[in-house]
């Protein structure tokens, strides 16, 4: 019998994704985050993507750009943790990419086996020295169009 985790496309929403979604008023990120929140995917949570998601929220510059108040964007970013599976990273997957502030979200998504890490930045996990064949690191509009 297949379970609700077995049907739902686990996700790793990184934290360029959210802020998109944040700052445009319509577009593939925002309608990524939409259908995390209505349970079309599975977001994956865990704690260097929480505080990178936290850490960025508040930001002078983000803040300007947002249409939403800082409560709102707050009570957006809680609505998605309420939605989050909670993994725990036991295992870090090192060396890998060129830039070590991704390789949490590499982490995150071996350790919650999820299908997918939602990116804009696509260009930051080509040459990765560790392949994962059953990941794929995708753009919103590509996860969106699938």
């Amino acid at each position: 019998m297949l379970s609700w985790d077995d049907v739902v496309t686990r996700i790793v929403v990184d934290t360029s994704v959210f802020i998109s979604a944040l700052i445009g008023p319509a577009g593939p990120s925002r309608e990524l985050v939409r259908r995390c929140l209505q349970g079309q995917y599975q977001p994956l949570m865990g704690n260097a993507l929480f505080c990178e998601y936290e850490s960025i929220v508040g930001r002078p510059h983000i803040l300007a750009q947002c249409p939403l108040s800082q409560n709102e964007i707050l009570t957006l970013m809680h609505a998605l943790m309420s939605v989050s599976k909670w993994i725990s990273i036991y295992y870090l997957w090192r060396p890998n990419l060129k830039d070590e502030a991704d390789n949490h979200l590499i982490e995150l998504a071996v350790a919650g086996n999820a299908q997918v890490i939602a990116t804009n930045n696509v260009r930051d996990f080509q040459n990765a020295e560790l392949l994962f064949p059953d990941l794929s690191i995708l753009k919103p509009e590509e996860i969106i169009r699938r």
